[in-house]
């Protein structure tokens, strides 16, 4: 369920944010912002997940590797449902949208002054990367890997603060 709703969250921006990107009313670097600080809040459900199982299916403990392993599983979910969702809004309504990002990434660096070296060596960069991304599992495994890494982290942190090896004490109905 955390895993859902954590993939919900990021298809949903995604929905949101790219359209108004690929229209002009955002800009790529806003876009970027928004879309990984979304991207860190729905992580946040990875947390509430592994609290969530250690509370109520590991009877109040968990082990850091219990929890990283719990941890893991939401992430992949997360992940995968972003992927599929990238994978459809990126073939099905915005399959331009790596030429358009190519365009930005030259001209923001035209604008900061760069050579003309710099500028085919981009451009270079940008056309290698879009045959790379022309292969639906390199495409596939750059969109995964946009995401994972932002889960990973939260997974540990997780982990780190919710491990707890013996379960707490039921609280007592009567003050001691």
């Amino acid at each position: 369920m955390f895993g859902l709703a954590s993939g919900a969250v990021l298809a949903a921006v995604t929905a949101i944010l790219l359209p108004l990107c690929m229209n002009g009313v955002i800009d790529f670097a806003f876009q970027e912002i928004v879309g990984y600080s979304a991207m860190v809040l729905s992580f946040l459900l990875v947390f509430f997940g592994v609290r969530s199982y250690r509370d109520g299916v590991a009877g109040g403990s968990i082990t850091f590797g219990r929890a990283v392993g719990v941890g893991l599983l939401i992430t992949l979910i997360s992940c995968a449902v972003y992927v599929v969702s990238w994978e459809i809004v990126y073939y099905g309504f915005f399959p331009d949208f790596l030429d358009r990002y190519a365009a930005y990434q030259i001209e923001r660096l035209r604008a900061d002054g760069a050579s003309a070296a710099a500028l085919a060596a981009k451009q270079a960069e940008m056309e290698y990367f879009a045959e790379l991304y022309a292969n639906p599992l390199v495409n596939v495994a750059i969109t995964f890997m946009e995401v994972f890494p932002v889960g990973l982290v939260v997974t540990l942190v997780s982990a780190g603060i919710l491990r707890r090896r013996t379960a707490l004490p039921p609280a007592s109905a009567e003050p001691a």
